[in-house]
Parts: C-alpha cells; sequence; structure tokens
C-alpha cells in the first residue's frame, strides 16, 4: 500500500495554484463585479505582484481566451481584455458558491438523497464530468455508481445535472431517512475524505486567521491568495448538518475568518487594483 502523503506536501500541492486559477481569482474580484474591461498591462502588474512570471501570466491569458472565457481587442499595440458571457456566467456562479457557502446553518430533517447512475468505466470522460459536477453540488460517492446528500433540498439541480449529460434513462433517485441498516458514520467516511478536509481547514486557519496586511499591496495579494484558497471547499466539503459530525468541525470557524478578513481587506485590495489599472493608462 502506498503510504499517504505527509501533510506538508499536500498543503503546497493545494497553495501551487496555476497562473489560470489565479487569473480567474482576479477576473472574479476586480473585474466581473466592476463589469469592465482590462488592459494586458494591469492584468500581469496584477499576476506579477502574485508572483506569477509575465510568460506564464500571458499563457493563462491565451489558454482562458481559448476557452471562451475572455475576448479582446486591439488598441494599437495594446490589448483590452473582456469577459465573454460564458466568461461572466462562469465567475457569477463562482461568486455566488464562494461566498455563500457555509453562511447559514440548516437544521436537518433527517434525509438522505440518493442517486444511481452507473457509467462504464470505458466512458471516462462521462464519468469525470459526472463526478465534477455532482461533487459541485456537494454530493459524495461512497461507492462506484452511487452519490449521496444529506441536503434532500438539492434534488431538482442533481436531475438537472442528469438532463444535461444526458442519463435520465440510466439513473434513478429517491429520498428518505436511513433504514438503521449499517453505520451512517462508515458511510461519511466513504462518500468523503472529512480527515482531508479538516486538515485543510487548520492549514486556511492557520495561513490567514490571524494575517495583517499593512499596505494596498500586501492587501491585495492577501485578498486574492485567501480566496484562491478557499474556492478549494465548496469542491471539498459536503457542508454537512451538525447531527453528522461527532466534534467540533472547523469549517464554520474558517468561514467566519474568511469573511472577516475578506471585509478588512476588500478597501485597501481595491484601491491596489485601481493604482495598477491607472498605471496602465486610460482607454480612449
Amino acid at each position: 500500500m502506498t503510504e499517504p502523503a505527509p501533510a506538508a506536501s499536500r498543503r503546497r500541492e493545494a497553495g501551487s495554484a496555476s497562473a489560470r486559477s489565479l487569473l480567474l481569482t482576479v477576473l472574479g474580484e476586480f473585474v466581473h463585479p466592476r463589469h469592465t474591461s482590462v488592459w494586458t498591462a494591469t492584468l500581469l502588474q496584477a499576476m506579477a505582484a502574485l508572483g506569477v512570471e509575465e510568460k506564464s501570466a500571458r499563457q493563462a491569458l491565451t489558454r482562458t481566451a481559448s476557452e471562451g472565457l475572455l475576448t479582446s481587442t486591439r488598441h494599437g499595440r495594446r490589448v483590452l481584455w473582456e469577459l465573454t458571457p460564458q466568461g461572466a456566467d462562469l465567475l457569477e456562479e463562482g461568486t455566488r458558491r464562494i461566498y455563500g457557502f457555509m453562511r447559514e446553518r440548516h437544521p436537518w430533517d433527517g434525509r438522505w438523497l440518493v442517486l444511481s447512475v452507473p457509467i462504464p468505466e470505458t466512458q471516462r470522460q462521462l464519468r469525470h464530468r459526472l463526478r465534477t459536477r455532482l461533487t459541485w453540488l456537494g454530493l459524495g460517492s461512497p461507492t462506484s455508481g452511487i452519490w449521496v446528500s444529506p441536503d434532500a433540498t438539492k434534488g431538482q439541480e442533481v436531475h438537472a445535472v442528469i438532463r444535461d449529460l444526458g442519463l435520465d434513462e440510466h439513473a434513478f433517485a429517491w429520498v428518505g431517512p436511513a433504514s438503521g441498516i449499517g453505520d451512517e458514520s462508515r458511510l461519511l467516511a466513504d462518500a468523503w475524505d472529512l480527515a482531508d478536509v479538516e486538515e485543510r481547514y487548520l492549514a486556511f486557519l492557520a495561513d490567514f486567521e490571524d494575517r495583517q496586511a499593512r499596505t494596498p499591496g500586501e492587501a491585495f495579494a492577501a485578498q486574492v491568495q485567501m480566496v484562491q484558497e478557499w474556492r478549494r471547499f465548496p469542491f471539498l466539503d459536503p457542508d454537512l448538518p451538525g447531527e453528522l459530525l461527532d466534534h467540533d468541525w472547523p469549517g464554520p470557524r474558517a468561514a467566519s475568518a474568511f469573511h472577516d478578513r475578506h471585509a478588512r481587506w476588500h478597501r485597501q485590495a481595491q484601491a491596489e487594483w485601481d493604482r495598477m489599472d491607472a498605471a496602465a493608462g486610460p482607454r480612449g
């Protein structure tokens, strides 16, 4: 059996954000909310402040544009970028999920949503698309072909995923309480890697709960880095009801730290973005 990766290695892996991923975070924090365009020079300066080399930043821009998320117009030697409708929709959905995640705790009615949707191993791309979308909704898979969630209200969203992927004829779903057969704690352990999620929450708290930003530049970098880390949790944490957790789960504390620090850094981070944008020159 392969030994699990040391905690430090997993943290380095979690923290090694790709240039494209950082670019999307910057666009989501500073471009999309303003519904405006942005010069290449502004984005390159912003990415440099985050430790991304110019070549990697330009490649991230090209890749993001090739995916249909950005469009460009040339003004002499300069290039102005705008989000496409597809890019704006993607960032809007991400914003809702990132900032709405764990904002409120809801009482659990004891019901589970269970989805059966077997897909052959040969259809790897379809399996990957299904896993990505169901994981985004917070579902976990305790065994092949079975997905579960303690949030029975997600039925319509799950149905939309099944319909979009053309799996209506292969899927079945039902809602109800557990029958008492089997151990729910084992189900949780099989469906989600909660130990890893908890470790990541504790690492997030260690990095950001007491972090200070004394200048606009520091606030800009800190805010982007924090959002970059936080945006992973809606994919990792199913946001289980407290009734299913057997100890003091660090998720709510991490969510509180995220929103507190973001509120503290927001004004200065926006001011730093304005400075970088002004340095890139007028749009006329």
